[in-house]
């Protein structure tokens, strides 16, 4: 376990964000602790959908039960977090 910061782009949002997350968190948890700082302040919630992410550079999508660890980022590297039906 260690930490590890991460630039977050969100969907529709105007701030990148940095954000620390663990080398053991999952997509899905990277995802929520992104959200929380563009989530009701700057983006509207969408129901019914679910956070992804991808790689801004090249798009690369993540698996949501990815781990930071394994997902082959670099500490600082822009994330895109996205609303999505699957």
């Amino acid at each position: 376990m260690a930490a590890f910061p991460l630039f977050s782009l969100f969907e529709n949002d105007f701030v990148i964000q940095v954000v620390p997350v663990d080398t053991e968190d999952i997509m899905d948890e990277v995802a929520k602790k992104c959200a929380y700082h563009s989530i009701n302040r700057r983006v509207l919630p969408q129901e019914n959908k679910i956070l992804r992410i991808k790689r801004h550079s090249n798009g690369e999508l993540f698996s949501r039960n990815m781990k930071v660890k394994d997902a082959n980022l670099l500490p600082t590297e822009t994330i895109e977090i996205f609303y999505s039906n699957t």
